[in-house]
């Protein structure tokens, strides 16, 4: 089965979560007339939006490779983003007309419009909470619950009072993820290890237990999510968005982890695999009924992201949206190894013997786990203006009604 090679996604699944020379997103200064009356930004997460907070923690083993060339090439500059450019958070900046999100951890930053508090490789769970689950967390300690404390400590900081607060979130949009995939990746990277690489799980019976392992986190992971979200609506947030997870199944590492044995039955329509995405699936489902209680909330705007259905489109519109169609476009344009996938969990993007992709923007992979900043423009696109987070939490020009939920 799909799960029987599980083992080879390794340590570097952690860090899930674009034209080639393309302008960076400038970095501007608001208007008085800001978009939508959004003065400020406050984003929690993992490594698709985290913008150099793991860069300051200090880096560790395969992780380091995030915080140098070739990351950020489209770019001239390594910024501690997990791809060769912007992420979707700094698209989401521009379109609001505010300065990109500095990362907390970045003492001597302006937050005046925002902070950005995710941590590539964060958790949903805390550590111990992980631990007790017999799940070891090696590379941050970060968890959602840790960047709620940051937020909570910043606004208590940087106000006078619980009104005070309020008042700031009223013109601010949080973005609460996405976050949580990490929790269950975790899950199938505890392996035996050998001369410091992780073997491959070849028993199918311990492939499956681990899948039932994974599927058993939903519930907790989902309810931290919420819980957080509460918490922060409670201190006044009007407008949030709630991203689910991207669908892991159509991604270069698990493709690659399952390809010596995966059957053509064990895939969908789309080339990804099934087992994968049903934990996917599962996660987003559970997720996208807990927002449906926080929009109990008369005061606040709850949107729920829908990154598993903009991700598919990309995958059946691949030339439309700019990209190589064909096995390109499962093919990670930094890494090594070639073939279908050209994804080696033992060279990992960045590490000696890796190259990377004459034109990063005709690939929607970066390194097989992460997407491109063309992937993120286009991503960002399909969400904010296209019609896939929904209720819309920010009104944009030449945006599109929400989508029928798929």
């Amino acid at each position: 089965m799909a799960l029987a090679l599980a083992g080879r996604l390794l340590m570097v699944l952690l860090l899930a979560g674009t034209g080639v020379a393309a302008p960076p997103p400038p970095q501007v200064s608001p208007s008085e007339a800001t978009v939508d009356s959004i003065t400020a930004i406050y984003n929690f997460g993992d490594s698709i939006s985290d913008t150099g907070n793991l860069l300051r923690e200090g880096d560790t083993g395969m992780l380091r490779y995030t915080t140098g060339l070739p990351y950020g090439v489209t770019i001239g500059r390594p910024t501690g983003r997990c791809s060769d450019g912007f992420l979707m958070i700094d698209f989401l900046a521009e379109d609001l007309g505010l300065p990109l999100l500095n990362p907390y951890l970045d003492r001597r930053a302006d937050f005046t419009h925002g902070v950005n508090f995710a941590v590539a490789g964060a958790t949903t769970l805390s550590t111990t909470a992980l631990a007790n689950r017999g799940l070891t967390v090696s590379h941050t300690n970060s968890s959602l619950g840790v960047q709620l404390r940051w937020f909570k400590e910043f606004m208590s900081s940087t106000t006078n009072s619980p009104r005070e607060i309020d008042k700031k979130l009223a013109s601010s949009l949080v973005m609460l993820g996405e976050i949580g995939g990490n929790d269950y990746n975790y899950v199938f990277l505890q392996p035996r290890r050998t001369n410091d690489r992780h073997d491959p799980i070849s028993n199918a019976t311990r492939s499956a237990e681990s899948l039932a392992h994974a599927l058993s986190l939903v519930p907790e992971v989902v309810q931290s999510v919420a819980d957080a979200a509460k918490e922060v609506l409670d201190m006044g947030a009007t407008r949030m968005v709630i991203p689910g997870n991207f669908p892991i199944g159509c991604m270069p590492s698990y493709l690659t982890a399952a390809t010596a044995s995966s059957p053509a039955s064990l895939r969908d329509g789309d080339g990804c695999l099934v087992s994968f995405n049903v934990l996917a699936r599962a996660h987003n489902e559970r997720l996208r009924r807990a927002v449906g209680e926080l929009r109990r909330s008369p005061d606040a705007t709850v949107a729920y992201a829908d990154y598993f259905a903009a991700y598919l489109e990309i995958l059946r519109h691949a030339p439309r949206l700019g990209f190589e169609g064909g096995a390109a476009l499962r093919r990670a344009c930094c890494g090594a190894g070639g073939g279908e996938y050209n994804f080696d969990h033992n060279r990992l993007c960045g590490a000696p013997g890796t190259t990377v992709c004459a034109d990063p923007s005709r690939r929607p992979s970066w390194n097989g786990i992460h997407l491109t900043q063309h992937g993120y423009r286009v991503m960002t696109e399909l969400l904010y203006r296209r019609g896939l987070a929904c209720p819309a939490a920010v009104k944009l020009p030449r945006q599109k009604p929400c989508l029928p939920v798929s």
